[in-house]
């Protein structure tokens, strides 16, 4: 079947088919994944089909991974979050053919590659570094999930628009440091993140598993669930140049609703096909509930929960002004039809589609709290922010030999990239690397 031409992918072979579903969800995401991967209803690892079905729940890293990826290629997810080489050992005895057909996905994860050296490097240096910034990354969570609450219930006892906005901006950073948790074995800090009306079990689909792997790609669900209200896909076929401009006007609506569309769209979903949503999908409840029992239930349900929207949709605002602004966007970073990096392997890609934060170095608050560290994060997931500043002597040395560059700027800069990433509609010629 030929493509058409805008319809190609950089990084795979064929256009994803989720692409063409009605309303696209993290499930509609999996169901194309399984209908594309080539993994033959089990799980694939670069050329062999494993079938982990009675290592499900005995998974270290809890049966979640496991069972919401059968049926679809695990290579690079594999990689990029087992940093020891135990688990290549391990799932040898599950290996029960070779695929008949090749990957669909042209990025490569060669020994000896950028990916693979990089990989190694951490491990060794992860031996002797001081892991007391972990602690100091719970104790970050900790605190602010507790301010969430008090200023949540201060703002209604005291009619406090001062702590209407602190609670708003305590919940916006609770569920961006809850990120940190979900990447990783099952734990209680990763439900904090429910508690902005989307939910992790979702997000460890489309951000671990999608965006993390297939970033600024057709693959990426966090693009396309944007579409069409915001489109930084270089290709008027998907957004027309005035549509674009349009999106301008259209964005503070869309930051501000956000967290209610990712609940509702799941709700409408889970009516009208197949249920997605989870017990702990209740979670944000303690939030009214709280100010309810905190004010003595002095004030009506209704005041409770006019607080508590309002709160939710502050943090929605403030929550995609530092996300969509973090990293991704910019005329400078890759995206899908610009030129390919003639090194095709995987962790250079990464690289190629971010450019880091480089004003928030200086503090592991803020690093935490507004997606710093990015390239270090894309590269290895599961491990805690506060561990990343340690590794960046191992990533200037392996960038430099496999001709890579790590990039950055500010939050402002950022924010003027972005929006110029909006109103790109030609691909860019000049491929990652390749010089002025």
């Amino acid at each position: 079947m030929v493509i058409e031409e805008w319809k190609k992918s950089g990084i795979a072979t064929k256009f994803p088919t989720y692409r063409n579903s009605p309303l696209i969800t993290t499930h509609s995401w999996q169901k194309g994944k399984r209908q594309d991967d080539r993994a033959e209803g089990l799980w694939r690892i670069y050329d062999g089909i494993y079938d982990f079905t009675e290592f499900i729940d005995k998974h270290p890293g809890g049966p979640f991974w496991i069972r919401e990826t059968k049926g679809t290629d695990i290579t690079e997810a594999f990689e990029a979050h087992h940093l020891t080489t135990t688990p290549e050992k391990l799932i040898a005895k599950y290996k029960v053919k070779d695929a008949a057909e090749p990957r669909i996905y042209t990025l490569t994860l060669e020994e000896g590659g950028f990916y693979k050296t990089l990989k190694k490097r951490v491990r060794e240096k992860l031996q002797t570094v001081d892991k007391r910034p972990k602690r100091k990354s719970d104790m970050i969570h900790l605190g602010i999930l507790v301010s969430l609450f008090l200023f949540a219930i201060a703002s209604a006892k005291y009619n406090s628009i001062v702590a209407l906005v602190l609670a708003g901006v305590a919940l916006c950073w609770t569920v961006i440091v809850s990120h940190n948790y979900f990447h990783r074995s099952d734990n209680w800090q990763m439900y904090a993140f429910n508690l902005g009306l989307m939910n992790f079990a979702a997000w460890r689909v489309s951000h671990a598993l999608s965006h993390h792997i297939y970033p600024n790609s057709y693959f990426d669900l966090e693009l396309s669930m944007f579409e069409p209200l915001l489109c930084w896909v270089p290709n008027p076929h998907i957004k027309s140049k005035l549509m674009r401009y349009v999106s301008w006007v259209t964005e503070p609506v869309a930051y501000a609703l956000a967290f209610f569309i990712q609940i509702g769209t799941r709700i409408f979903y889970s009516l009208r096909h197949t249920n997605i949503l989870y017990w702990h999908d209740l979670l944000p409840l303690s939030i009214p509930i709280a100010i309810y029992l905190g004010t003595g239930g002095s004030l009506g349900v209704w005041i409770c929960v006019r607080q508590w929207l309002a709160m939710t949709s502050i943090a929605s605002f403030s929550f995609c002004l530092i996300g969509l602004n973090a990293a991704h966007h910019d005329p400078e970073i890759y995206h899908e039809g610009d030129a390919n990096r003639e090194d095709r392997d995987w962790g250079l890609f990464q690289v190629d589609t971010i450019i880091d934060r480089g004003d928030l170095k200086w503090s592991q608050f803020l690093v935490l709290t507004h997606f710093g560290d990015h390239v270090l994060h894309h590269l290895f997931p599961t491990l805690d922010h506060g561990l990343l500043p340690a590794l960046y002597p191992v990533l200037y040395e392996t960038l430099d030999e496999f001709k890579g560059h790590l990039r950055e700027c500010n939050h402002i800069e950022h924010m003027i990239g972005q929006h110029k990433q909006l109103l790109r509609i030609e691909p860019n010629p000049r491929a990652p690397g390749a010089g002025k």
